[in-house]
């Protein structure tokens, strides 16, 4: 087994490493103990210590300061998950690379309950299992659906207090396919399989309640779970109800066979290229980015998907640290309804299934325009060897409008209009019917925004014939039900602000308390930025605030702008999602397990302890907990302690309420998410004055007979005012 390298040390493990990692480990427990057959269930880069990377990259812990002497070499070492097939017992495990290869660090088995991460080929072995099964067989025949059109989106099975916590479960959501390529979701079916992981068998099938009274009250007694020994259609208080039939397709030539479809009369969208015949402006050095002063690493996570690392930007010759690491750790779905089984449906896509492993092989020309640099992806099979994602991540350059213009209006004043190129890496992640987008953008201003998308197909539930989807969903077609939902993220960022010593000052604008007429507020006008710097670990969860307009800032006290005087810093702001908590109740399903999602920042000291930081706000293992276990944000912030002039994590939630509209059925036109980190005195002025005036020498009128307007010349009372010479953006 020949040790593999890497340059860098984050990048992450590469399909090589995984080979020979799994097989070491295999041979490990051959050896040592009594495990008999794996199942690899997690595989990734166990990082190392945060100074012993930035002393390698010659990145400055303090401002002012000569970077940490470079260690003359930093262990490459990866942790994985497993589970022992023949006990269901879960393991975790530290390896570490050696002259000899990768050795065995440590072997640990997970508590009862504690159960890895869900894997894509548990999931598609879940539609294998409900096929197979009798019983499902028996149930879907009796509504006219054969083994062959049945479909099952496999999901984590939320909050369940029924079944024994060592056993690994996943719930069905069940749909028929009756054509090649059809919507499946046009047509669900009224049960909902429970199934072992480990054995792929069925445990248990529920039949949720309806309201198919002329009441609208419900059919069962209560919304709680029935009893495993009752009657699961009994304990509904109904009877079978088919699945809807009607058609509801979106792909373009099935589309054309609808019955009752209206062609459309939409012309066809002329092309529009975009080319750049000079090459693209950043370079790649392994995953090491260099675009416009900005230097980072960018890195495929089975988890978070994207991971970026590293962040500095060049400013005058001063290379200066801004982030360690960005991403994206959790996210959680809530849905709405009440009735059982559907209040299981919360899914923790990060921590449940991974974003990365569900990553989209990226089409050039389709998914993104231009000239474009791929990266690729991979993570651990079952079996121990890589499962690869040919081009999972997408970086390319777009123009992203102006930059900054001034205009002086006075007769004879100048114009000067600058562009804004911006630099975009980006995924699409398919979780069952959803696709989230992600997208992070750097500006050549110094700010860094994330931008994400939610698109896919809504996911839905049959109703009863005269059934309403109200109120805790809306009926987007006939029969078909999409319930109320948050998507609640939660975004790691991870600072070092001119150094790892940052703080976060909290921000509220309010006016002033003197009165309008008062010798300090005569005009009644006056108002001012209310400042508090966080101090102590139980000051570091937060709410949003946004009558205030509460903002954020993280900060070096160590450093002042050289002109106002106040500590150095970026500010999280333009956030375009909902910054309002999780709407269940405080001691709800969902809240007990996503505590991260009841507030809308918080601010944790960072530790470093063997191996791990403080990385996952709802726990490293997800699947199946009951409560947000020790190591999750909800007990950080009970640390005794400072978080003031420290090595800190932010940990910022953003969301939307989404009460789905039949023009997100079939599928759903984007939805926008965004928020952005901006300077604000980390630089002595404008950073991009630099950026020079560039003429796209292509640009042209549209209509050769209306040519006024067009390069800068504008019609003001019959004079031409401000003109500047055509083919020029300034004079």
């Amino acid at each position: 087994m020949k040790p593999t390298t890497t340059s860098h040390p984050l990048d992450p493990i590469t399909p090589e490493e995984m080979s020979d990692i799994s097989l070491a480990i295999k041979h490990h427990t051959a050896k040592e103990t009594d495990i008999k057959l794996i199942k690899f269930m997690t595989c990734n880069l166990a990082p190392a210590p945060k100074k012993q990377v930035l002393a390698f990259l010659g990145i400055p812990i303090a401002p002012g300061q000569k970077p940490e002497p470079a260690p003359t070499s930093i262990a490459r070492r990866a942790e994985l998950d497993f589970i022992d097939l023949v006990t269901g017992d879960a393991w975790n495990c530290f390896t570490t690379l050696t002259s000899e290869g990768w050795t065995v660090d440590s072997l640990e088995k997970l508590p009862v309950g504690v159960q890895p991460q869900i894997t894509v080929q548990e999931l598609i072995l879940a539609e294998e299992t409900i096929r197979k099964d009798p019983k499902v067989i028996e149930l879907a025949a009796a509504v006219g659906v054969t083994p062959e059109q049945l479909h099952a989106d496999g999901w984590s099975i939320g909050f369940e207090g029924r079944f024994p916590e060592s056993v690994r479960l996943q719930q069905c959501l069940l749909f028929a396919r009756y054509g090649k390529d059809e919507n499946l979701y046009a047509h669900p079916l009224d049960f909902i399989p429970v199934i072992d992981s480990n054995k792929m068998q069925v445990i248990h099938i529920d039949f949720p309640a309806h309201r198919v009274s002329s009441s609208n009250t419900l059919s069962a007694p209560s919304t709680a779970w029935p009893a495993l020994d009752e009657d699961p259609l009994k304990a509904s208080g109904r009877e079978r109800i088919p699945p809807p039939l009607e058609h509801h397709d979106f792909l373009p030539d099935l589309l054309s066979q609808r019955p009752g479809y209206k062609k459309s009369i939409r012309p066809p969208v002329k092309p529009l290229h975009v080319v750049q015949p000079d090459g693209v402006g950043f370079t790649m050095n392994g995953n090491e980015l260099e675009w416009q002063n900005w230097k980072l690493h960018v890195a495929f996570s089975h988890r978070e998907g994207i991971a970026l690392s590293t962040v500095t930007y060049n400013d005058q010759g001063e290379i200066r640290p801004i982030l360690y690491r960005l991403s994206l750790v959790e996210m959680v779905v809530p849905y709405a309804a009440p009735e059982h089984p559907h209040p299981r449906k919360f899914a923790f896509d990060v921590g449940e299934y991974g974003m990365g492993t569900q990553a989209n092989e990226l089409s050039l020309g389709c998914d993104c325009l231009g000239k474009i640099h791929y990266l690729p992806g991979s993570y651990i099979g079952h079996d121990g060897t890589a499962i690869k994602v040919k081009n999972a991540i997408c970086i390319h350059e777009e123009d992203a409008g102006l930059l900054w213009k001034h205009t002086d209006f006075r007769p004879g004043g100048r114009v000067h209009s600058v562009r804004s190129r911006r630099l975009v890496i980006s995924m699409i992640c398919t979780v069952a019917n959803y696709e989230y987008c992600f997208y992070y953008h750097f500006y050549q201003d110094g700010t860094i925004e994330l931008e994400i998308r939610l698109t896919g197909i809504l996911n839905v539930y049959l109703l009863a014939e005269n059934e309403s989807g109200a109120p805790f969903g809306t009926q987007v077609a006939p029969r078909i039900n999409a319930q109320n939902h948050q998507h609640i993220f939660s975004m790691r960022i991870d600072p070092m602000i001119d150094g790892l010593s940052n703080s976060v000052l909290e921000s509220d604008i309010v006016a002033v308390d003197a009165p309008t007429g008062s010798a300090e507020n005569f005009a009644g006008n006056a108002f001012y930025a209310k400042e508090t710097v966080l101090k102590s670990a139980k000051e570091g969860a937060r709410l949003f605030d946004a009558e205030a307009d509460r903002r954020w800032t993280i900060i070096n006290p160590a450093r002042k702008h050289y002109s106002s005087g106040r500590p150095v810093g970026y500010t999280l702001g333009h956030i375009k999602g909902v910054m309002q908590p999780l709407l269940g109740k405080p001691d709800s399903w969902a809240a007990r397990r996503a505590s991260f999602a009841t507030k809308a920042l918080w601010v944790v000291k960072e530790k470093e302890e063997g191996g791990r930081s403080r990385m996952y706000p709802s726990g490293r293992c997800v699947p199946q907990t009951k409560d947000a276990p020790e190591d999750s944000v909800g007990y950080w912030v009970k640390d005794e302690g400072s978080i003031a002039d420290e090595d800190i994590v932010l940990f910022l939630t953003i969301g939307v309420n989404h009460i789905p509209r039949p023009e997100d059925w079939p599928v759903m036109p984007v939805e926008h998410m965004r928020f952005n980190l901006r300077p604000i005195g980390f630089f002595q002025e404008n950073p991009s004055l630099d950026v020079p005036s560039a003429l796209d020498v292509h640009s042209s009128a549209a209509f050769a007979d209306h040519v006024n307007g067009v390069n800068g010349i504008n019609g003001v009372n019959g004079h031409t005012h401000n003109a500047v010479e055509p083919g020029s953006c300034c004079n």
